[in-house]
């Protein structure tokens, strides 16, 4: 019994063993059978993609069949465009060569005509002086003697002829006549007008040196000015280009920022140019960037300005309205910090900004047509405006 109960014994444990060896046997078959159904698959997929690298393969050849054809085409087009440009320059050049010598012989035209035209204004003035002279000598014939200048033309020669010592005696008695009109009546004031003239250009002169010399001033002032003018400039815009710079890369957590004149040479009309640089993008100008980086951007100058000369309050309207959460919070902080030397006021709707305010005012309107202020106190020195009304 004890024989049998030991073979049972080995019987049961090497039962087991053969158990456990089908059971290891059925797992690695198993694994197999899904080992050789992936790789089923796998093949299926491999030929499709085979199939599919087959077709755009072919699909490529027929398109660099195709754009061979096309760049044959092209090929000839340009040198078509090549030859009727060489023929258009040839026309240009002719053409201008035409143009060029029309223009000279315009402007050859029009300096005979300017002379011609010259040269009738002068006659015309000649005649009409001649015409004048003429005209004086009749008015002066029939003054002095009476006579008709026709009738001592009619005469003129007659009385030549017969006594031109007569005709000399005459023309100097005329001659005399003339110079004792030209003289005109003696004038019993010409002394005092004299002295009062000489009483006038010598005020005249005084007043004229005082001008210059006011004038001299006034530019040595101006030119003062300009000096002193352009070193606050030129220290302002260094000082706020500085803080323009520091609270850029605060509020955008780093990048690069400055303001550069458009004109360096002429400062007194030169402009300003904002070149910002947000993390992760090259210098450009602030045109290029986003509405919400040029709020920002906006925003930190402003904040440069404003530190270069503080003032005890400052009022805000809504300056967050176009930016982020993020955004909205690096302005809060930085808000709160320069509130140890200035007291802001604050419109905002941000919830975000209103978390850093240390009072809020709100208004609401419970009942139609009846608005309520409703105030927080939160300690500190940020005030914040929220609008808020319901329909």
């Amino acid at each position: 019994r004890e024989t049998a109960q030991q073979a049972s014994s080995n019987a049961v444990a090497e039962l087991a063993g053969l158990e456990e060896r089908k059971r290891g046997a059925e797992a690695s078959f198993a694994r197999i059978d899904r080992m050789y159904a992936d790789l089923g698959r796998r093949v299926v997929q491999l030929e499709q993609q085979l199939a599919a690298a087959s077709a755009e393969q072919q699909q490529r050849s027929e398109e660099n069949a195709s754009l061979a054809d096309q760049q044959q085409q092209l090929t000839e087009l340009r040198e078509q465009a090549t030859a009727e440009t060489a023929r258009w320059t040839e026309e240009a050049r002719q053409l201008r060569a035409s143009l060029l010598a029309s223009e000279q012989e315009l402007k050859t035209l029009r300096a005979e005509t300017d002379a011609l035209r010259e040269n009738r204004s002068s006659h015309a003035a000649q005649a009409a002086k001649l015409a004048a002279d003429l005209e004086h000598l009749e008015a002066a014939c029939v003054s002095d003697l009476s006579v008709e200048a026709a009738e001592l033309r009619a005469q003129q020669d007659i009385a030549r002829l017969e006594d031109e010592a007569l005709a000399a005696e005459d023309e100097a008695c005329r001659e005399l006549k003339g110079k004792l009109e030209a003289m005109g009546p003696v004038n019993m004031m010409a002394l005092d007008e004299y002295k009062e003239a000489a009483e006038r250009h010598g005020f005249l002169e005084t007043q004229r040196k005082d001008l210059l010399d006011s004038i001299e001033n006034t530019q040595a002032t101006i030119k003062e000015i300009d000096t002193i003018s352009l070193e606050k400039f030129n220290e302002a815009f260094a000082r706020i280009n500085e803080n323009f710079a520091a609270t850029f890369s605060r509020l955008f957590n780093g990048g690069h920022a400055m303001m550069r004149l458009t004109d360096e040479e002429n400062i007194s009309e030169s402009g300003i140019d904002i070149i910002a640089s947000p993390p992760g993008k090259k210098l450009q100008n602030v045109l290029l960037l986003s509405g919400g980086e040029k709020a920002l951007t906006a925003l930190s100058l402003l904040v440069g300005i404003f530190l270069y000369q503080p003032s005890p309050f400052c009022v805000l309207d809504e300056v967050d309205a176009p930016l982020d959460e993020t955004n909205v919070g690096r302005l809060a902080e930085m808000l709160k910090n320069m509130a140890k030397e200035t007291q802001f006021v604050v419109v905002t709707h941000s919830k975000r900004m209103m978390t850093a305010m240390d009072l809020i005012y709100g208004v609401t309107m419970q009942e139609p047509g009846v608005s309520k202020l409703v105030s927080v106190h939160m300690g500190g020195h940020l005030h914040a405006h929220s609008h808020r009304a319901t329909a």
